[in-house]
């Protein structure tokens, strides 16, 4: 206390000019118009680029919470959409829908081999496992193949063994889906009939026919065909919507009636 006492005995003619000098500038702006325009504005730029600034602090830390929002959100809306025949107003109770969405994020990812895996956070605890379908926002992804208590490996579609049912969007033309290895964003589609009226950029898409996939789900769309050896069907080459090799979040697909269509196809799985 006393070196603050000592600091104003020493300091006391600046202070008091200082004082003097503040209460004439608040006489000045007081008594004139303009004055006290000007200074409202300069007040009013200041403060507002301190909240602008503050504001924009509070938003880039707040990122992680507002994508997975945005993520819970998409996924509520795919299980609306392959669930209630695109009936978005429906209710969120998804207890009585055949397909459950849930969310995941891609740890790791590989591309570059001839039998390419995912690795997704989440696993048996999160009810996923195998033979699960995965995708993204813009399309097909994979299958589930292995599962721990809380990661699964997911076999993409850019591997060698991953077969796939698709078929033309504008018709129920299907036939499999493979990879050829030649590049990571285009895979084939085989086994398509002659009789298909395929074209250039016509939108590939899942055929429904298995109990993985829903029927629709996006896949790409055809860069070019021709017909076999045996000048019977289509061999189509296709570009995806998704680019493999730079994916986040996932959504796992789990068909509550899988079982019991597997039962009935195939007698011998009981």
């Amino acid at each position: 206390m006393q070196q603050i006492v000592n600091f104003i005995l020493r300091n006391k003619n600046f202070l008091l000019f200082l004082l003097l000098f503040g209460i004439s500038i608040i006489f000045t702006i007081q008594s004139r118009d303009f004055h006290k325009s000007k200074f409202i504005n300069s007040a009013n730029v200041l403060t507002g680029g301190v909240y602008n600034t503050v504001n924009n602090i509070s938003v880039y830390f707040n990122l992680k919470s507002q994508n997975t929002l945005l993520v819970e959100e998409n996924n509520r809306l795919k299980s609306l959409l392959y669930n209630n025949n695109n009936t978005l107003n429906a209710s969120k109770d998804t207890t009585n829908v055949n397909y459950k969405f849930t969310q995941g994020r891609i740890i790791k990812n590989s591309y570059t081999s001839s039998n390419n895996f995912l690795l997704i956070n989440k696993g048996e605890k999160d009810s996923v496992k195998s033979d699960l379908g995965v995708v993204s926002t813009k399309g097909l992804v994979g299958i589930v193949d292995r599962t721990s208590s809380n990661y699964a490996t997911v076999i993409s579609i850019l591997n060698t063994s991953s077969r796939i049912s698709a078929k033309l969007k504008k018709t129920n033309h299907y036939g499999t889906l493979s990879w050829n290895t030649d590049s990571e964003a285009i895979v084939q589609l085989t086994d398509i009939p002659k009789i298909a009226p395929v074209k250039k950029g016509d939108t590939i898409v899942t055929s429904g026919r298995s109990s993985i996939f829903p029927k629709g789900i996006l896949i790409g769309t055809v860069e070019n065909f021709k017909l076999d050896a045996a000048e019977n069907f289509y061999e189509l080459n296709v570009t995806l919507f998704n680019d493999m090799t730079n994916l986040e979040h996932v959504y796992i697909i789990d068909n509550k009636d899988k079982e019991e269509i597997e039962n009935l196809v195939n007698p011998s799985n009981e």
